[in-house]
């Protein structure tokens, strides 16, 4: 991995274990260049913690918009949806960045990328937040923004932070089983792996089953860090313990 573009010691003055909690960098994440080939955790929440998803339907429709709006197309939701069964065998065409894995929350979302060329992924976030946010005014009739501000993104440069993020993420919802997990003894290592594995809105359950929305990422654009479900496994056993 390149080195950024900005000074690399704006990056690093977070902690790296899982009680890092929300990234606190004193530079504004508008000055964070995405570079081709450059791998980059991007996240952001609803305003004032409020939360953005309210039941399974709004969890689903993020999901097909990140596949949909990855693309070099202008598609069009309610064409897709009125001519395939199944939204993840639509043709998309050429993906605008590489997604690693996300995990959506109730109030916010983290989606590990790489850049594939420049500015798409400030095209793809763009058209992700457009579309979720219409979709999401309508839904419930309300006006104005849902999100906290732009979306935020940190550039990941080495290779132990990458491998690392696989982790943060897919432990993240956690925080819905025990608030305190990450400053208390887990006592119960398995009912908490469960937990994990079975969350419905994570990419790790798409990863150990298999399902439709494996398509929406591009695992090979990534360091071959887990090349089998067991070896994620074994990972987030390996934090957990």
């Amino acid at each position: 991995m390149k080195e950024a573009d900005t000074p690399r010691a704006s990056f690093y003055k977070i902690p790296l274990g899982l009680s890092s909690g929300w990234y606190n960098i004193s530079m504004s994440f508008r000055k964070v260049v995405f570079a081709p080939e450059e791998y980059y955790h991007i996240y952001n929440r609803g305003n004032s913690k409020q939360r953005i998803f309210l039941d399974d339907g709004d969890y689903d429709r993020f999901v097909k918009l990140l596949y949909l709006c990855n693309s070099d197309l202008n598609i069009n939701f309610r064409d897709v949806v009125g001519s395939v069964e199944n939204i993840y065998k639509y043709d998309r065409g050429d993906e605008k960045v590489n997604i690693g894995a996300y995990c959506l929350m109730p109030n916010h979302f983290h989606i590990l990328v790489r850049e594939k060329e420049e500015n798409n992924i400030s095209a793809f976030m763009k058209k992700l937040a457009t579309a979720y946010v219409m979709y999401f005014n309508k839904k419930y009739e309300r006006t104005g923004g849902l999100f906290e501000g732009k979306f935020k993104a940190q550039h990941v440069t080495e290779n132990n932070h990458l491998k690392y993020l696989f982790s943060y993420i897919y432990l993240n919802p956690l925080k819905i089983l025990d608030p305190k997990w990450k400053t208390e003894k887990i006592k119960n290592t398995q009912k908490f792996y469960q937990f994990i594995s079975r969350y419905p809105h994570s990419s790790y359950q798409t990863i150990l089953n298999k399902t439709d929305q494996l398509k929406l990422l591009n695992l090979k654009a990534f360091p071959g860090y887990f090349v089998t479900p067991q070896e994620y496994k074994s990972e987030l056993f390996d934090w957990l313990t």
